[in-house]
C-alpha cells in the first residue's frame, strides 16, 4: 500500500474500530441489563467505557483527512455533521444511562436514545463514504456487524471479569452474551462467504477478493479472524454453561484479539481498496 494511501486510511480505520467498540459494547449492555440479572456495577462500568470510546471517536472524527487516494469518497458537510452528532449523542446518553441506571424509565429512554444515536452515526458514515447509495447498504451492514462482534467481545470480557468479584452472580448474563457474540460471528462468517464469492464492495467482482492482489490478507481474515472466533465463542458458551467462568473469560480474550485484528483488517481493505469482506 502506498504511503499516501496508508496515511489517509489509518484515521478512518481508527474511527471504525473505536465506533465499533463503543456501539457494540453499549448494545450488549442494554440487552444484558434488560434480560438478565447482571449487576449494576457491571452495566455502569461497561456503559461508561462505551461512552469514553464514543467520545474518543468523536474527537478523532474532526481530524479525518479528505480521502483522495482511497476507495471511499468525501462525505457531504451535512452527513459529516450528522455522523458527529450521532457520536456526540452516543457519548452523552451512554454516560447518562450509567448515571441513571437505577431509574427504570430513564434507563429505557436513555438506552433507546443511545442505541439510535449509534445507528445514526454508522448510517451517516456508510451513506457519506460509500461511492453510491447502492454501495452504502452493504457498508452499513458491514459496520453494524463489526460493531456487534467487536464491541460484543469487549463487553463479554468485562462481564467475565465481574464473576471474580461477584462469584454468586448467575451464569445467565455470560451465557446470553456468549450466545449473542456467537450469533454475530456466524452472521459475519456468512457475509464473508457471500461478499468474497459474489462481491459487495466498490466495483468488487465475484471471487476477486479471494484471488486478487489482496488475497493473502483476505484468506487470513477469513480463517483467523472470522472462523477462529466462531470456534472460540462456541467454546466460551459451553464453558459458561458449566460455570467455568475463568476458562470462558480466557477464551473470550483470545476471541477479542482475533476480532480486533479482523476489524482493523476489514476496515483497511474497504477504505483503501473498496474490498468488502
Amino acid at each position: 500500500m502506498p504511503v499516501a494511501t496508508l496515511a489517509e486510511a489509518l484515521p478512518y480505520v481508527n474511527w471504525i474500530t473505536l465506533v465499533a467498540l463503543a456501539v457494540g459494547a453499549f448494545y450488549f449492555v442494554v440487552i444484558t441489563g434488560w434480560f438478565t440479572d447482571a449487576t449494576t456495577g457491571y452495566l455502569r462500568f461497561t456503559a461508561v467505557s462505551a461512552a469514553i470510546l464514543a467520545a474518543l471517536a468523536f474527537a478523532s472524527d474532526g481530524a479525518l483527512p479528505i480521502p483522495t487516494a482511497l476507495a471511499i469518497r468525501p462525505a457531504t458537510p451535512e452527513l459529516d455533521t450528522l455522523r458527529r452528532l450521532g457520536l456526540g449523542a452516543l457519548a452523552i446518553t451512554a454516560f447518562a444511562y450509567a448515571l441513571l441506571l437505577g431509574r427504570s424509565r430513564a434507563r429505557v429512554v436513555l438506552g433507546a436514545a443511545a442505541t439510535a444515536s449509534g445507528a445514526l452515526s454508522l448510517g451517516a458514515a456508510a451513506v457519506g463514504w460509500a461511492p453510491t447509495l447502492v454501495d452504502a447498504v452493504p457498508l452499513y451492514v458491514q459496520l453494524g456487524t463489526l460493531a456487534a462482534v467487536t464491541g460484543g467481545a469487549l463487553a463479554a470480557i468485562a462481564l467475565g471479569h465481574w464473576y471474580l468479584v461477584t462469584p454468586k452472580l448467575s451464569e445467565r448474563p455470560l451465557r446470553l452474551q456468549s450466545r449473542m457474540l456467537l450469533t454475530a460471528l456466524i452472521v459475519q462468517a456468512l457475509l464473508f462467504v457471500v461478499w468474497s464469492t459474489l462481491g459487495g464492495g466498490v466495483d468488487q467482482q465475484a471471487w476477486e477478493a479471494l484471488s486478487g492482489s489482496s488475497a493473502l490478507l483476505v484468506w487470513l481474515r477469513g480463517i483467523i479472524t472470522v472462523l477462529f472466533p466462531v470456534v472460540l465463542a462456541y467454546m466460551a458458551l459451553r464453558t459458561a454453561q458449566t460455570r467455568s467462568m475463568e476458562s470462558a473469560t480466557g477464551l473470550l480474550y483470545i476471541a477479542l484479539a482475533a476480532v480486533l485484528a479482523g476489524t482493523i483488517g476489514a476496515a483497511a481493505l474497504y477504505v483503501s481498496n473498496g474490498i468488502l469482506i
